[in-house]
């Protein structure tokens, strides 16, 4: 298919930004940051300016993503090909630090996100911004698509006592804005005050799906191998936070899910009518990593067929149902999580104290949706000011 978006870095390709002759670039990126030959930003920004990449910069699982799984740190490196430093974000620090930039001028960005509050690259990103601010460096964000559109909103806003690096501010579950319109939202309502600068894509609609783009799917994490596995990850991200398997140690990390003790009838059973824009189809698998290895679970994959499918409340729908069914069975996973060592990590997936509680009570999942109604809303009425494209 003919792309029919151009990202940010295509934009810059095309046109140029006029730099200051020496002015040393750092670029955080990974292996999802090409254009739409599969050609990577490292090459293309060094062709654009010779000599002035000065190092690179890595999110969570690596440069390379050669990290599979959460809580695995990448070392720095010296890049083979241009003999530049790599400087980790996913190590013993997180935020870049005065050493690593002392070695740029300039930070451009050229990172895939996926559309949803539970995902550390945005927060790598606003750290960038605040070492940016802190050390008077300048900020460039090359933009890419949300993977779920920019028109859908789902999800109680995150509480200030469950801030942490898998939620850092006020955000739904699903926050449909592009990673651009993310950072300048940062930049500005948490007073970062960043010199910063977005590079727009063109041809990109906020109604659009990213098959629509017409642009390559390079996993912007190894465990969301395709834009299905994207499509399901704002809700199938909570059972990170239980013992139910998401399927990490299989080929459809997110979109497959279940436990040894799961009964697929039942469940059916359970959710029967309440599942909208979706079919659960009951598998077997046994993850070779992570959870339950080399066990088999049973449990469903989701398939999405329309529209109408909401992932965040589908996905807590189908959690209270297991516990429902398997008290003694289900549990919730205890710490360690993304950096926590005291806190619950269903705490910090959820962005609530109180949220997996009431699942847990069997309050109506769609009565506890409701209740977010008003700060959906808020959050969309406030994030509209950040909108590159209409």
């Amino acid at each position: 298919m003919k792309p029919v978006t151009l990202t940010g870095l295509e934009s810059l390709c095309r046109h140029p930004l006029d730099l200051p002759r020496g002015c040393r670039i750092g670029l955080l990126a990974n292996p999802a940051s090409v254009d739409s030959r599969l050609n990577h930003g490292v090459d293309l920004i060094n062709r654009l300016y010779p000599g002035q990449l000065t190092a690179l910069f890595s999110p969570q699982h690596g440069f390379y993503a050669e990290k599979q799984d959460n809580m695995v740190e990448s070392d720095h490196t010296i890049d083979s090909e241009f003999g530049i430093p790599v400087f980790s974000l996913y190590s013993t620090t997180r935020k870049p630090d005065q050493g690593m930039m002392d070695h740029i001028d300039l930070l451009m960005i050229d990172i895939q996100d996926v559309g949803t509050r539970v995902y550390t690259f945005i927060y790598t990103i606003s750290y960038c911004l605040e070492a940016a601010a802190l050390y008077g460096k300048s900020v460039i964000l090359l933009d890419r698509p949300n993977p779920l559109g920019g028109v859908e909103v789902e999800g109680n806003l995150l509480e200030k006592n469950c801030r942490s690096f898998v939620g850092r501010y006020a955000l739904p579950m699903r926050h449909g804005l592009t990673v651009g319109e993310i950072a300048l939202l940062f930049n500005k309502v948490s007073g970062i005050g960043a010199d910063l600068k977005v590079v727009p894509m063109t041809n990109w609609r906020r109604d659009m799906g990213f098959e629509s783009t017409g642009l390559p799917w390079i996993a912007p994490s190894p465990n969301l191998p395709t834009p299905s596995s994207a499509a399901v990850y704002p809700g199938q991200v909570i059972f990170e936070g239980t013992n139910i398997s998401e399927g990490r140690g299989t080929t459809q990390p997110f979109e497959l899910f279940g436990a040894p003790f799961v009964e697929p009838g039942k469940v059916l059973e359970q959710v029967k009518g309440k599942i909208l824009g979706a079919i659960l189809r009951p598998v077997c698998f046994q993850p070779c990593s992570g959870k339950w290895q080399n066990q088999v679970c049973r449990g469903f994959q989701i398939h999405v067929t329309s529209g109408a499918y909401k992932p965040y409340r589908t996905s807590l729908i189908l959690l209270q149902a297991m516990i429902r069914l398997w008290p003694d069975e289900f549990q919730w996973k205890s710490p360690p999580y993304e950096y926590e060592f005291k806190r619950r990590p269903i705490d910090l997936i959820l962005g609530s104290q109180t949220l997996a509680d009431r699942i847990e009570n069997m309050d109506d999942i769609h009565a506890i949706a409701d209740d977010w109604k008003k700060e959906e809303a808020e959050f969309k009425a406030m994030s509209r000011e950040f909108w590159l494209y209409g």
